[in-house]
Order: C-alpha cells, then sequence, then structure tokens
C-alpha cells in the first residue's frame, strides 16, 4: 500500500510531468475522502535544481528522503544531462527493499541506468522507445503504448500518458471512484488503458470539425443498451467508415476497444460498490451475459470479475 511519495527533482527535468506528479501525489484532498499522502520533493543535494525550461526548482529533501519512500516518481528529463549516482543507486535499493517506481517518458532512461528494466516490459515517449531499446537491450520496449505497469516497475509514455499512468495507480490502489474523483478535479479523462496507442503524427481532423466528446458522453451514458459502429456513427452524423476514421485520429483506438474498454470500466465500479450479482452487473455493463463479461475482464485484466470483486474486498485499501 502506497502512504509515502518521493518525486525526483532531476537536473533537466520536464516541467509539466513534474507537475503531474505533484498534482496528483501532493494535494491534500481529504475534504473530499480522497487520497491523502505522505508528499516529498527531492533532489541529488537537496536544494534548488534547475528544469530544462530556465527556472529552478526547490527540492527540500536530499536523496535520503527516498529510504522511506513507498513510492518513488521519476519525471521526463533532458538525457544529456547526466544525473549523480546516487540517485541511482537509490532506485535500486528501493526496488529491493519493495517500494514501487513510476516514470513518465524519458525518466524510463533513469530506471534502464539502475538495471530496473532489464527483462521486463517497459515503455517511454514514441520518439525515445528505439533509443531506450538500444541502451538497454535486456528491457522488452514496447512502443506505442500509453503505459506499462510491470510491478513494481511502472512506465508511462509522454507528458499527458503521464497523467494516465499515475491515475492507473491510483485506481489499483484505491478503486475506480478515487481514481476518478482526481480526474475530475483535474480535468480529465478518467481512465485510458495502457494498451491504447500514443498520439503519435497522424492526418489531424479536417479544420473546422467538431470533437467527438458529445457522442463519447452520449455512448457512456448508455453502455447497457446495444450498440454498435453504426448507432454511434448516426448519433455523430457521421458515416460508419468517416466515423471510425475520425475516432481512431482522435482517441488512439477504435470505437469497439473504447466501448469494451468503458464497460469493463463500469462493471469495475458495480463490483468494488455493490454486492449485485455477477449476472446483473453484466446486463448493466452492456455485457449481456456473465459469460460474456468473464470473457472480457479476463482478456482486459487478467483477472475474472469474481476474482476481482474478493481482491478488491480483500484489499487494506478498501474503506
Amino acid at each position: 500500500m502506497i502512504h509515502n511519495v518521493a518525486v525526483l527533482a532531476l537536473e533537466g527535468s520536464h516541467a509539466f510531468e513534474l507537475g503531474v506528479f505533484c498534482e496528483v501525489f501532493g494535494i491534500d484532498r481529504s475534504e473530499d475522502a480522497l487520497p491523502v499522502y505522505d508528499f516529498a520533493l527531492v533532489s541529488a543535494a537537496g536544494g534548488s535544481v534547475p528544469t530544462r525550461h530556465g527556472f529552478d526548482v526547490r527540492a527540500p529533501h536530499g536523496p535520503e528522503r527516498l529510504s522511506a519512500a513507498d513510492l518513488i516518481c521519476v519525471p521526463a528529463y533532458d538525457l544529456r544531462v547526466r544525473q549523480p549516482d546516487r540517485l541511482v543507486d537509490e532506485l535500486r535499493a528501493a526496488v529491493e527493499r519493495g517500494a514501487r517506481v513510476l516514470s513518465i517518458c524519458t525518466g524510463a532512461f533513469l530506471l534502464g541506468q539502475a538495471g530496473l528494466l532489464d527483462g521486463r516490459r517497459c515503455t517511454t515517449h514514441w520518439r525515445y522507445t528505439e533509443e531506450l531499446a538500444r541502451r538497454h537491450p535486456h528491457a522488452r520496449v514496447e512502443s506505442d503504448v500509453l503505459y506499462v505497469d510491470e510491478d513494481p516497475i511502472i512506465t508511462g509514455a509522454g507528458t499527458a500518458a503521464g497523467v494516465d499512468t499515475c491515475l492507473h495507480l491510483v485506481r489499483k490502489e484505491h478503486g475506480s471512484a478515487a481514481a476518478n474523483a482526481i480526474a475530475r478535479r483535474m480535468v480529465a479523462p478518467p481512465h485510458r488503458e495502457g494498451g491504447q496507442r500514443q498520439y503519435r503524427e497522424r492526418p489531424q481532423p479536417r479544420e473546422g470539425t467538431s470533437s467527438l466528446t458529445p457522442v463519447l458522453n452520449w455512448i457512456e451514458a448508455h453502455l447497457d443498451q446495444d450498440m454498435t459502429v453504426e448507432a454511434m456513427a448516426r448519433h455523430a452524423h457521421l458515416s460508419p467508415r468517416t466515423f471510425a476514421r475520425r475516432f481512431q485520429q482522435e482517441t488512439g483506438t477504435t470505437p469497439v476497444q473504447w466501448l469494451t474498454a468503458q464497460r469493463v470500466l463500469l462493471a469495475q465500479h458495480h463490483l468494488e460498490t455493490t454486492d449485485d450479482p455477477i449476472a446483473l452487473i453484466a446486463r448493466r455493463s452492456g455485457f449481456g451475459t456473465a459469460d460474456s463479461l468473464r470473457r472480457h475482464f479476463v482478456r482486459r485484466l487478467g483477472i475474472t470479475p469474481q476474482g476481482y470483486r474478493r481482491a478488491w474486498l480483500d484489499s487494506p485499501s478498501t474503506p
């Protein structure tokens, strides 16, 4: 269980990724009955460090603070800046004693330097996946995914995918209600699966076309109903072919894959918050039958609905 979070302020850190960690783990949200962490900003020597953007960040703590952390967060940083060997040693020691380490973007390179990616699946920003694989040939680098959870090592792709990565860990620790509440506070999408594609350069929707947000909201409100691509396209006032193409451009996944992911997420919520029978949850989440729910649940989460409910109820984090 994560109680104590340390975020590395590295020389050459990228401010956005550093800020994501501070936003998700460093704010007291106890008034909303959300998780509160013992949070610390750590630098190699304590004190101020220059970011990549020309301003300094003051980190009150030195590397000795890492020894108390349950989770160490590593932001993106300028790869031209060599980080101190002590930080590498501290990361390795933290994992050996049972802590988690979470990186965003080029932060994965520091994990690789510590040998924490060897034999593990991992990712980084799509621009750097080939370089990460070249530097660390024993790592199993996955390109074009949002994040990879190889507990205790969690690696996220670039920039906005850092939000997805952090919310994934919150959801894993505290359930979908907590993760969704934090996402709402951040005005961020509540859930994008790790296997969803990164936003690479691709043809953009034509200038002047509207966002798919209204139709996505409509789908989410009708997950329990029969839903076809044709029905989605009609609601968006598009042909099925145009709708599918634009959906891929704007979300990085197909309509059917997105729909299934949202239904699994809704089923997770019911499993966590109710004692309703599995068959009823299957109907409410749009899968129709318990067998269909089980098949999709196992495919996406690697556990049965019954197993997920037991694991959630047995979790120390359960309210």
